[in-house]
């Protein structure tokens, strides 16, 4: 018998970015606009609001909290009395709605967006934008798919990004100034597992999550899948954490229609124990 979830909070619009620090589980609900942290025991509370829907999260090194709001195309930074402000402005290179982030040791923000108008337009690859600490935006790569679900791994040298709607995971080395170069695939998924959501182990391997076929997976280096978890729903994003960080907490919703969502609130935490803990960013 595989593996089951088993469900912590429900009530959600639909959760994104999921984040484990400080003992807890931080994460947006995109479409009812704020930012959470869970306890294990499944108690909630919203430490932000916005105006609009908010995604990626991450933290500068001094504890700063950065929070992508995605229609206005800019990363927030949350100041200690809890004032939001623009941290970098990334309308000159988004091409679409801003989306998830990953936030490297020296406090760099390297942040995707949609690229189209996800999802009546045209599909078109879209750049990830750099936000270096003093709010400096700059072009980190180009022409992916969808960036989503991006990692760096333990010894911060690189990052693996997930490209949705190509059906992959794409590794850049990463250098000294943040720079990214010699792009490869990383694993080739298969027909409909568009990767969301994902995190690193300690192994190497990526827990991805997989919205249209109801899946977590784990994949390897070169595309090997080791196990394969289902839900009941989409799952759009997934984080190991926990004291031991073996805890996969998963984060599933009946959908990603900000209308019905907010309306429905079907969205979940879910959360299994695997066997080999969390490493790397985020």
């Amino acid at each position: 018998m595989g593996r089951k979830l088993e469900t912590v909070l429900t009530g959600m619009a639909f959760g994104e970015g999921p984040r484990w620090r400080d003992g807890k589980l931080w994460f947006s609900d995109m479409h009812a606009h704020e930012v959470i942290a869970m306890s294990p025991d499944g108690k909630r509370e919203t430490v932000f609001s916005h105006s609009g829907p908010v995604s990626g999260l991450g933290w500068l090194p001094d504890g700063r909290m950065l929070v992508v709001s995605m229609v206005d195309m800019a990363l927030l930074r949350i100041e200690a009395d809890g004032r939001a402000v623009v941290h970098g402005d990334l309308s000159g290179v988004a091409t679409g709605r801003c989306n998830d982030m990953v936030v490297d040791a020296s406090g760099r923000a390297y942040v995707g967006n949609f690229g189209f108008d996800y999802p009546d337009g045209e599909r078109k690859a879209a750049k990830l934008a750099r936000v270096d600490p003093d709010g400096t935006v700059s072009t980190a790569a180009d022409d992916l798919m969808f960036p989503n679900g991006t990692m760096i791994t333990p010894d911060g040298k690189t990052m693996i990004v997930g490209e949705t709607f190509a059906e992959r995971l794409t590794a850049f080395d990463i250098g000294a100034a943040g720079t990214l170069s010699n792009r490869r695939v990383w694993a080739q998924l298969g027909a409909r597992e568009y990767p969301d959501g994902a995190c690193l182990d300690a192994e190497g391997a990526i827990w991805v999550a997989s919205p249209f076929t109801n899946e977590v997976i784990r994949v390897r280096e070169g595309g090997a899948v080791t196990e394969r978890i289902k839900a009941d729903q989409g799952v759009f994003a997934c984080m190991l954490g926990g004291a031991d960080r073996k805890t996969l907490y998963v984060l599933t919703a009946s959908g990603s229609d900000p209308e019905d969502c907010a309306a429905r609130r079907l969205g979940r935490v879910e959360v299994v124990r695997v066997d080999v803990p969390g490493a790397g960013l985020p």
